[in-house]
């Protein structure tokens, strides 16, 4: 009996502990993934200026809280206590231009904080990327935190395929460092999330991150994220235009249908 009564003071003394935390969370944070945006649909990753708005009013109409990403990390790294109840995170991929164009007035008029995942190669050079000039101006709103996704968004998958071991070295830290060094360079501050192209990760990769200054990554896993995630693994949901109304709320609640992505 002694024993077992030790037992139940352990199990108590845990509960009172993670307990509330967890119980706050229900399941965890769904980070939320956009790329591009419009008054329609012309690809597979845009998602209608209006609907985009929808999803930011009925977080705001249900009693969500939009934390920044920086915030999540943190309560993973167990460098935070847990978000509040109801916590989500809004990220974007890739530095489209309508990331300034569309999202970023909405942005401002719910005043919501987004971390967007840019690929530096494309920045003021490819016709459907912003300028560094607009993404300062982003990071000047305060609303915006600018980190890294690769340097030119490469398929790590097919390079390995094709490359010997040590040119697939080279070429994985390349991507890496020089992202790192450009966007820091550009915009200041500091780049150490980095977001996996076409979510595509392995444990090799992850090691390299780790030694090249990136403290978390992501993927896209459809899920919430929670500390028992991998930190250079942590999921988000791929957004599309279909994710509206009850999808959304089901992505929300953490009971989304899986979605297969073949790369």
């Amino acid at each position: 009996m002694r024993g077992f009564s030790r037992m139940l003071l352990v199990v108590a003394m845990i509960v009172m502990v993670a307990g509330p935390a967890a119980a706050a969370q229900g399941g965890g944070v769904p980070i939320l993934l956009y790329h591009r945006f419009g008054p329609t649909v012309v690809d597979g990753m845009t998602i209608t200026t209006s609907v985009f708005e929808s999803h930011l009013k009925y977080l705001k109409d249900n009693g969500y809280t939009v934390i920044p990403l920086r915030r999540l990390v943190d309560w993973c790294r167990r460098k935070a206590p847990a978000p509040p109840a109801k916590s989500v995170v809004i990220v974007a991929d890739d530095g489209h231009k309508s990331v300034y164009t569309d999202m970023l007035p909405l942005v401002k008029k719910y005043r919501v904080p987004v971390t967007i995942f840019v690929y530096p190669s494309a920045i003021s050079n490819a016709k459907y990327a912003m300028t560094w000039d607009q993404l300062r101006a982003l990071k000047k709103t305060g609303l915006f935190d600018i980190q890294s996704h690769t340097y030119w968004h490469p398929n790590f998958k097919k390079d390995r395929r094709k490359m010997s071991p040590a040119e697939f070295a080279k070429s994985v830290d390349m991507q890496l460092t020089k992202s790192k060094a450009r966007l820091e360079k550009q915009l200041g501050g500091t780049v150490d999330l980095l977001a996996w192209p076409f979510g595509i990760y392995d444990d090799y990769l992850m090691k390299r991150a780790a030694a090249d200054g990136y403290i978390a990554a992501f993927s896209i896993e459809r899920h919430h994220v929670t500390p028992a995630d991998g930190i250079m693994k942590l999921p988000r949901y791929l957004l599309i235009n279909a994710d509206q109304g009850k999808a959304f709320a089901q992505i929300l609640a953490g009971s989304a249908p899986k979605r297969n992505l073949v790369y």
